[in-house]
């Protein structure tokens, strides 16, 4: 087992505090990536715990759902919110590559990456009001915030370039095989088919809610290798934010 690796993740990817990692290259990186759904599983059960809670106590059923999305934003330094806003900014700018990066490098939220951020949290506000209804569906929520962060594993397989060189896209970038975004995926939507059942819905309804997130983050990726030439950090970022949206409003729709 790699501690660099595990240490990086858990680092990168929520304020837990860690230990810098000794070592940090391109195997590190990639399976710091790989662990990423089990790295962020304290922080995923901590919201939908206090999500839970709330809702028990008589907190009105929004604010419960409320109540997950802040400890998720908090809990992560909301490092991928601002990459989903830098990055509809971005590709929502309508200008060629290098004036796209360079609104994204800049990291000022415009209307366009605003209206995102409110459409997103909205989403995800009301979905996780709904799963944080009883203690079963709380443990599905568990679930899918993990598996959201399997959606760095799509923007870092092997083939996909980075789009400029320096920051986190740039060290990250190739460095998931597809052996490993697969065996991955799979496991995902395996732990996701079980744990549905007991929510009151089907194994398929699970594995299909998982399916659709990494059918969202795949989109995401080709659209900023497109726009872009490869990804960044930020589109990592607006993966995780997308595929975890799609993931809550398909596991509530039933």
């Amino acid at each position: 087992m790699s501690w660099s690796a595990w240490r990086l993740a858990v680092g990168t990817l929520t304020i837990i505090p860690v230990r810098p990692p000794e070592v940090v290259d391109r195997a590190v990186a990639g399976r710091a990536m790989a662990l990423a759904p089990l790295a962020v599983l304290p922080l995923a059960v901590a919201a939908a715990g206090l999500g839970w809670l709330a809702g028990r106590t008589g907190w009105p059923p929004l604010l419960a759902g409320l109540v997950v999305v802040a400890v998720l934003a908090l809990g992560t330094r909301a490092l991928h919110l601002d990459g989903l806003a830098d990055t509809v900014d971005g590709l929502g700018s309508g200008r060629d590559r290098d004036r796209a990066l360079e609104i994204m490098r800049r990291g000022d939220v415009g209307p366009m990456g605003v209206i995102a951020l409110l459409l997103v949290l909205g989403g995800q506000t009301a979905a996780a009001s709904v799963l944080v209804s009883e203690a079963r569906a709380a443990a599905l929520l568990v679930v899918l915030i993990a598996a959201s962060r399997a959606a760095l594993l799509v923007g870092c397989r092997t083939g996909v370039p980075a789009a400029r060189s320096g920051g986190l896209g740039s060290a990250v970038a190739g460095s998931v095989t597809t052996s490993v975004l697969v065996t991955i995926w799979v496991l995902t939507g395996a732990v996701a088919a079980v744990v549905a059942q007991p929510a009151g819905l089907s194994w398929w309804h699970g594995i299909g809610t998982v399916l659709l997130g990494a059918g969202v983050a795949y989109g995401v990726v080709r659209l900023a290798v497109r726009r872009l030439g490869g990804i960044t950090g930020d589109v990592l970022g607006a993966t995780v934010e997308l595929a975890l949206l799609v993931m809550l409003l398909t596991a509530t729709v039933a």
